[in-house]
């Protein structure tokens, strides 16, 4: 854990500060363990879902300043968790401005391809930051979110800054990448980058046979025959 977020540099950790109430989103129950640990010393992680359905009903209820989430999970990941959130708060009265402003989100993901940065700072989220970040600069950017900065972990910002500069109102998107799940984008990327089978699995908590039912998947869908077209098709679209 090593990527430090721009605009860190509060200490998250002092004692005059209130300690911040934080909700967890992600479909791994070992990662979540993990980052509950790490934060204790810093804010009081309430609570924690592994789908988006818990993960609405229970930030409805228990309303924590800021919500870590995931990017891709099964069942649609932290873009439908933002969305119904901010749905569901505009349909009980409140305008867009104040829906936003009750529970900021603040993006933790494995991916740091510009599609899904840019496609939840468009959603509504406060900042992205990588899974490979310290806890301590974890910390800071749930602070700087919640007092209302937009934090990016360094390579991320550049996405934003490049997709809201050249087209502010152009949606991101790519009919053939709009094909794929969640997960088979997440075994594409990684494929790419010359993963294996084997690492692959290890990195997105799968077997290997699911991994290869998602290349499978992913070639058929994109008609290629090989990994390494794959790997170009997936640089061309800097998803790498």
């Amino acid at each position: 854990m090593n990527d430090q977020p721009i605009e860190a540099g509060t200490d998250p950790g002092t004692a005059e500060e209130r300690r911040l109430r934080v909700f967890l989103v992600d479909d791994h129950a070992m990662f979540r363990a993990g980052v509950r640990a790490e934060l204790g010393a810093h804010v009081d992680v309430i609570g924690e879902a592994s789908t988006v359905a818990e993960a609405v009903a229970r930030i409805a209820t228990m309303e924590p300043d800021v919500v870590l989430l995931d990017v891709h999970m099964p069942d649609g990941g932290g873009r439908a968790v933002l969305d119904a959130v901010l749905r569901g708060a505009r349909d009980r009265g409140a305008p867009a401005p104040a829906a936003a402003s009750s529970v900021r989100f603040l993006a933790l993901s494995v991916s740091d391809a510009a599609e899904d940065v840019i496609g939840l700072i468009r959603a509504g989220a406060r900042g992205y930051v990588t899974k490979t970040i310290s806890p301590d600069d974890l910390a800071t950017a749930i602070r700087r979110v919640a007092d209302g900065d937009a934090v990016f972990s360094p390579r991320l910002a550049g996405f934003v800054l490049d997709a809201f500069a050249a087209r502010p109102d152009a949606p991101v998107a790519d009919p053939e990448l709009d094909q794929l799940t969640n997960r088979e984008r997440e075994v594409l990327r990684l494929l790419a980058r010359g993963y294996a089978y084997k690492e692959i699995a290890k990195e997105l908590f799968i077997s290997i046979k699911t991994v290869e039912t998602h290349v499978s998947n992913v070639l058929r869908k994109l008609q290629m025959s090989n990994r390494y077209e794959l790997s170009r098709w997936a640089a061309d679209r800097r998803l790498v």
